[in-house]
Order: structure tokens, then sequence, then C-alpha cells
């Protein structure tokens, strides 16, 4: 597994990441880091590998976009010194689009987006052991709906991003869409967005395939 002995995994995103955690500080017991994949992720590397002692913290921000990632990457990332970060941002940047389409200085387009996700990985990325980028998603079957496209190209600018920065990549549409052949897109996310917990049970199994968890592991 790409994790080692007391490192520190901070997660950084929007609502799918925070999740009712815990204020300020996103660590320690009683659900502080929420109720979904971050929890889950911290859960089963306890139960799997205790003996590594991997620190958890969850600075997820419910209606965050990639540009206010930025505003608080200093505070929420950088002071925190982690060993490996994982971001996963952008369905904001996407939706604000079409759910509040006469609101243009909510909307953050493509161009935006990769400039500020780049510049947020360059200086950040020497500190680290390690980065994760995962995709946003949209819950919708039809590759041809106008979000779920919009969305595609936003996962194809994070792809992107990782590959020329040696990233981790985890593309959590394609992880979904092979449920999505099983079940309606509701069974999943009631608003195609906002999973239940199986849906983010898809998402904390996505991440740990691609850090080489090993799920038989005695």
């Amino acid at each position: 597994m790409l994790l080692e002995k007391g490192q520190k995994l901070l997660f950084i995103g929007d609502s799918i990441t925070d999740c009712e955690r815990q204020r300020p500080d996103g660590e320690g017991l009683f659900f502080a880091l929420g109720k979904g994949y971050v929890a889950l992720v911290d859960a089963l590397l306890q139960a799997v590998y205790p003996e590594l002692g991997i620190r958890v913290v969850n600075k997820g921000n419910s209606g965050n976009t990639v540009r206010d990632l930025y505003k608080r990457w200093q505070e929420d990332v950088l002071d925190q010194k982690p060993d490996w970060l994982s971001i996963m941002i952008g369905i904001n940047d996407v939706w604000r689009q079409y759910d509040t389409p006469f609101i243009p200085e909510w909307h953050v387009y493509a161009e935006e987006y990769e400039e500020t996700l780049r510049n947020l990985v360059n200086q950040t990325k020497p500190h680290l052991k390690g980065l994760i980028l995962m995709t946003p998603f949209y819950l919708e079957p039809n590759p041809e709906d106008k979000m779920r496209k919009t969305m595609d190209e936003y996962g194809a600018i994070v792809k992107k991003v990782a590959a020329d920065t040696g990233a981790v990549f985890i593309d959590t549409q394609a992880a979904f869409n092979v449920v999505l052949q099983e079940l309606y897109p509701a069974t999943l996310a009631w608003d195609r967005v906002h999973p239940t917990y199986a849906g983010h049970m898809v998402l904390a199994r996505a991440f740990l395939k691609e850090i080489g968890f090993e799920w038989g592991r005695a």
C-alpha cells in the first residue's frame, strides 16, 4: 500500500467530502470525520492496517468550488503539513452553471478550474509524500445529459493534471458508472450528487483500490 506508518492523510473538497464533519479540526472521535467516504476510508485503514496508525483529517466544506479551496488553502492544507493530500472538487463548479444559470459570478468555467487546480497542485506537491486527485461526478447514466457531459469534461481536466504532475488519479465517475448499470440514480443519490451511504462506499472503494489497499489482508 502507498501509505506508510504514521503518515497524515488530509482530504479536502466540497459537501461530498464534508458530510457533517467536525469544525474546525475535522478529526477525532464521534463522527469528527463526517458520515461519508472519508470516515469509511479511515475506518477501513484502522481495521485492516492498525499497525500503520494513519492519521486522517477531513477539511471538506459544503458548497465549495475550486475558487473557494484557493482562498482557504494556506490554513486548511499547507499549515496542516499533511504527508498525503486527496483533492476532490468540481461538482459545484459545474452545478452552479445549471442550477443558477443567471448568476454567472458563481460559475467556475473550465479554464479557471484547470488553472486554479494546477496552481494548488504545483505549490503543494513539493511538500507532500503523495497527492491523490479524484474527479467530480454526476450520477446520471446518460453521458449526453448536459450536466453529465460538462462534469465529464471537468473530470478529464483532473485526469490531465494528475498525469502532468504524477499524482494518483481516481475516476469516481467510472466507479459509479459500474453500479449505475444495475441501480437507478436515486438509489445512490436523491439529487444525483449527494450520495447515500452505499454511494459513499463506492467512493471509498475507488479510493482504496488506487492506493493499493488489500481487502483480504489478515
